[in-house]
């Protein structure tokens, strides 16, 4: 994905905030150390459920949070080698976008995650 994701592309999404707070925690407690980007995916979510991150960038990140947790891929996560791809380039655009949003508060909250402190 070569596309840059951008508050426009992503509006925020009731639709997707649900998905992403009741689905989120199986799918990466599941791939947790598996995949390379599961830090930055678990930083994006606590600056998705942040009080003080703005609707749009909210929208950006429930949006890529969504893509990467849902069954339907462009590219099947079942794939061994290549199935995690589309979601790494999907959670890099997302962090990118947000990234003024996601505060050492989230990076901490996540770094916590993979030390068992959650």
């Amino acid at each position: 994905m070569t596309e840059e994701l951008t508050a426009e592309k992503f509006p925020y999404s009731k639709e997707n905030e649900d998905m992403v707070t009741q689905n989120f925690w199986t799918k990466t407690k599941k791939f947790a150390g598996k995949i390379p980007f599961t830090k930055d995916a678990i930083a994006m979510y606590y600056c998705a459920v942040d009080a003080k991150t703005p609707l749009w960038a909210k929208g950006i990140a429930f949006g890529a949070l969504a893509y990467f947790i849902s069954p339907i891929d462009a590219i099947p996560d079942a794939i061994l080698g290549l199935g995690f791809t589309d979601d790494a380039a999907v959670i890099a655009a997302g962090i990118k976008a947000i990234s003024g949003q996601v505060t050492n508060e989230h990076k901490e909250k996540a770094e916590a995650f993979f030390n068992g402190e959650k």
